[in-house]
């Protein structure tokens, strides 16, 4: 029955295994790109509108004026991981590798003395 069962496993652990799975990390809460900053965001508009538009920002403070400023920042990695095993004489190893990149998205909305958009600016990265 020994033979039998370590037979069976060498030939399930020779055939190897291989899986590639991508995995998102740090994904933002809301789904916000360039391109939702491009369309949405208006001079004009108000902090509810924004809000709808973008979601919360992470940091609210004011500027040299006292004027309000909301600034959203956000960052994904995206990874890939890819991993093997082999068996060799009894004894199981394991090989991985990952590659990824990551993306970075900052956008400050200026706000007038009415509480309506007078300014915004975004800068997005990828390395």
């Amino acid at each position: 029955m020994r033979i039998i069962l370590a037979l069976v496993l060498s030939l399930v652990a020779l055939a190897g295994c291989h899986s590639s799975h991508k995995e998102k990390e740090d994904a933002p809460s809301k789904n916000l790109t360039t391109g939702v900053v491009q369309r949405e965001i208006r001079k004009g508009m108000s902090g509810a509108e924004v809000v709808e538009a973008l979601g919360s920002p992470n940091i609210v403070t004011t500027d040299e004026n006292g004027l309000e400023v909301w600034v959203y920042e956000r960052y994904a990695r995206d990874v890939q991981v890819k991993e093997s095993g082999y068996f060799l004489i009894f004894a199981f190893g394991s090989k991985e590798a990952a590659k990824g990149s990551t993306r970075t998205l900052t956008v400050v909305v200026k706000f007038d003395g009415q509480k309506k958009v007078r300014d915004f600016a975004y800068h997005a990265t990828t390395f």
